[in-house]
């Protein structure tokens, strides 16, 4: 069935978390970050959960029922969805103890040449504050889907600041083969294309691949070792464009430009030298 332009605007289910340091731990072991700011619950102060950690908050808002009926696909179709880009800015650390809620709202369908293009704002809140700690829009594609009702945005996603381009350090980092297992449950994502090979071998891929969430997620561990001092509270945004997939078993590489202020580009290499991401950018300050 075509995707419907009058998902634009639609309100899609509301997730409810109180955060426990299990869950902050849980995450910061599935991404590998054993740094003290995310890994250390005994030191001063506490930890705070990684701020990547924020995806396993809106994947229930953005893969619920609200989300699928909103685009009125059918069943079949919700394993063609791929996504594209993943921003989020990170307006305060979360941490254990906290009562969240994670809206969500459809805001732009467009006709892309391999399917029906959507973006969806999400926002992690406080609810005893009411303070807006994350920020997040997503936008994905569901292959071979036509829209009907012509293109329509109502919010446009803030305007990406600009990188050096100059490449200033690279590092390959092995995926291991039982990483988007591992990933899947300390993140709470599952889909079967990234962890049962016949699922994702019939849905036309070479092999399970890693989420892209997790890619994401691993070159801001690396911004944060780099630029920051390992202090996660210190990355302020986080975009990645996915373009190739992430073949668990080998490598990657990711390459960090110099930064220009507070801005640094990035780009993730599969074990192919395809572009697994492109036209990163990580905000720090």
């Amino acid at each position: 069935m075509p995707v419907h332009s009058s998902a634009v605007g639609k309100v899609l289910d509301v997730h409810h978390v109180d955060m426990t340091a299990r869950k902050a731990l849980a995450y910061a072991a599935g991404i590998d970050d054993t740094s003290t700011y995310v890994f250390d619950d005994a030191r001063e102060g506490g930890i705070i959960a990684p701020p990547q950690f924020c995806v396993s908050l809106e994947w229930p808002v953005v893969s619920g029922d609200l989300a699928y009926e909103a685009f009125q696909i059918e069943a079949a179709e919700k394993v063609r969805g791929v996504h594209v880009t993943k921003d989020s800015i990170f307006h305060k650390p979360i941490r254990p103890g906290m009562k969240l809620k994670t809206i969500g709202t459809v805001t732009g369908v467009r006709q892309a040449r391999a399917g029906a293009h959507n973006t969806i704002k999400l926002q992690t809140i406080e609810r005893d504050s009411g303070e807006v700690l994350v920020t997040s829009w997503t936008t994905r594609i569901i292959r071979d889907v036509d829209i009907v009702g012509g293109e329509i945005s109502n919010e446009a996603v803030p305007r990406l600041p600009e990188a050096s381009g100059i490449e200033q350090a690279s590092d390959r980092i092995l995926i291991a083969r039982q990483m988007p297992h591992i990933y899947s449950e300390c993140a709470d994502i599952w889909n079967p294309i990234h962890t049962e090979r016949a699922v994702a071998l019939a849905a036309g891929l070479p092999d399970i691949i890693l989420h892209g969430t997790a890619t994401w997620a691993l070159v801001g561990r690396e911004v944060v070792r780099a630029q920051c001092g390992g202090n996660p509270g210190q990355l302020k945004r986080l975009f990645s464009r996915f373009s190739a997939v992430v073949i668990p078993g080998q490598e990657i590489k990711i390459s960090l430009d110099e930064p220009k202020d507070s801005v640094i580009g990035f780009t993730v290499l599969n074990h192919l030298g395809q572009k697994a991401v492109s036209d990163g950018i990580a905000v720090v300050e």
